[in-house]
């Protein structure tokens, strides 16, 4: 069994290129959401899922596929992180929506997730992946605020090592 692997949703290319740079700090592969498969998700303990968010605070389309294979697997002793792309400018009010989709079609599985972050450091009026007054995951803005992405990734990853 490998320990970890990501897993993005990409439309554009910006969540594909976080993901390969979560991918390398952790030691890991990532791979698009269209490969992922009940064999992937069963060979990994942890998964590190990333979504783009597009509409009005919804998850990459690929991610519909991909949020079944993981409805339908079992996720119960498994460790998931969240992370998600948004815009916070020009979509203050569903900012990285599509990573509360995502969690909110998973959150029942008995996985144990890991990665929340606080709202301080960001501008946003609202968001689906608010869960007790933090994101429920690492969000970013590589549009607005590319500045700051590297910097949340390493703080992200500081915070979630130990727990993968």
């Amino acid at each position: 069994m490998n320990a970890t692997i990501v897993v993005y949703g990409s439309s554009t290319g910006t969540c594909e290129a976080i993901a390969d740079k979560i991918a390398k700090k952790l030691g890991c592969e990532a791979i698009n959401v269209q490969n992922l498969t009940a064999d992937v998700v069963g060979n990994n303990k942890n998964l590190i899922l990333g979504t783009s968010t597009w509409g009005a605070g919804e998850m990459q389309d690929d991610w519909y596929d991909g949020l079944k294979v993981l409805q339908g697997a079992d996720l119960s002793g498994k460790t998931i992180a969240l992370f998600g792309c948004g815009d916070c400018g020009s979509y203050s009010d569903t900012f990285v929506g599509g990573m509360g989709e995502l969690y909110n079609g998973i959150k029942s599985s008995g996985a144990h997730f890991v990665g929340s972050v606080g709202t301080d450091d960001y501008s946003f009026d609202d968001s689906e992946a608010l869960v007790d007054g933090k994101f429920i995951g690492l969000p970013l803005d590589d549009v607005n605020e590319d500045d700051k992405t590297d910097s949340r990734i390493d703080a992200w990853i500081a915070d979630i090592l130990p727990t993968l």
